[in-house]
């Protein structure tokens, strides 16, 4: 899919930080403008400011807190879309446990399961039904929702998250079923550890690689498969868990 041509913004969920900065900045060095958005203004600004200053493209933000699943999130973000032309939304922002732990015994639990339920499904569904619409009246749009390899394979003491993840994973999937005819694709991507601030994982690795390599090699498999870990390795993870061949 050749990203550009599909219209002059793309939108990114969870934009300041980790795979979501990671895919700001790869979609806007393939010339597309930037709609970011995340939760601290003071980021969404440092990050506009960099990719404008390097890629030499137009840059937007919104800033709303998807843990709040009400008007007040998504009413400034409708408002914003309905002024751009949307042609590629990535569904990343999520958030997970601050460390692995019994259902039962998680700090805060009940406003942390709330959360968690709220920015990981909340957000994606809402967002998709917002960019639906306009994607339809031009019979072309590429949505990516991120999933995690948590949703595929065995993942106790984070099941919350793992569960909010499988959720993405079932709602891509059907959705590009009802969709694909119609000219957009969903695409969800599932990746394994990635060196980021959310894994706490400080040092890449063949197998936890920093965001900007995981997101070049995901981009690739955008029009090429509707489920994929995006990264090799992460396939291999996922492997003996799964039903369907390896796709990466």
């Amino acid at each position: 899919v050749k990203l550009k041509e599909l219209s002059k913004f793309s939108v990114v969920t969870g934009a300041t930080d980790g795979i979501g900065k990671a895919y700001a900045f790869a979609l806007a060095k393939k010339g597309l403008n930037i709609l970011l958005i995340s939760r601290s203004r003071e980021k969404l600004i440092a990050v506009a400011t960099e990719i404008q200053n390097i890629h030499r493209v137009s840059t937007e933000f919104v800033q709303v807190d998807f843990t709040i699943y009400d008007n007040t999130t998504y009413s400034p973000i409708a408002e914003k879309l309905s002024s751009l032309d949307i042609g590629v939304l990535v569904n990343n922002v999520g958030m997970s446990y601050s460390y692995p732990e019994y259902l039962h015994d998680v700090p805060n639990k009940e406003k942390l399961f709330l959360n968690i339920i709220n920015c990981n499904i909340g957000s994606v569904t809402q967002m998709t039904q917002l960019v639906i619409p306009s994607m339809l009246s031009k019979g072309r749009g590429v949505i990516i929702n991120v999933s995690s390899t948590a949703a595929l394979i065995p993942s106790p003491l984070l099941t919350v998250y793992a569960a909010s993840k499988a959720y993405t994973e079932k709602f891509s999937r059907d959705l590009a079923d009802e969709y694909r005819h119609k000219g957009l694709v969903i695409q969800c991507v599932s990746p394994g550890y990635v060196a980021t601030k959310m894994s706490k994982i400080r040092r890449p690795s063949l197998m936890a690689p920093d965001a900007k390599k995981y997101v070049d090699s995901a981009l690739k498999k955008v029009g090429v498969t509707e489920s994929t870990t995006g990264y090799f390795p992460h396939s291999i993870l996922v492997g003996p868990y799964s039903k369907k061949p390896l796709t990466f």
